[in-house]
């Protein structure tokens, strides 16, 4: 499993999971301020462009390494987790 994770293409959307979990802990702290004009704010156009980028990347690993081997299926869990992780509290906390 180790030697798949050695390809952006397995922890490149690991880790914009995690910095969309750090957007998210900060616009909830208050760090990044709602938009005063009435428009969703700069961490909800943060979260559509990481869950447009999130959907290809996972869907370009998946038809990459799927067929090669079986460590990825294990990966492509964990991506598919972050993303449902990720999009739980949006959808939880109507932001």
């Amino acid at each position: 499993m180790f030697g798949i994770l050695k390809h952006p293409s397995a922890w490149v959307p690991l880790v914009l999971t995690a910095a969309m979990f750090v957007v998210l802990y900060l616009s909830l702290t208050g760090v990044i301020p709602p938009d005063a004009t009435g428009d969703e704010g700069a961490a909800a156009h943060l979260f559509q462009i990481w869950f447009v980028l999130e959907v290809l990347l996972i869907s370009f690993f998946a038809f990459k390494w799927l067929r090669r081997s079986k460590d990825a299926l294990l990966i492509l869990v964990l991506q598919l987790c972050g993303v449902f992780a990720m999009c739980f509290p949006v959808w939880y906390l109507h932001l």
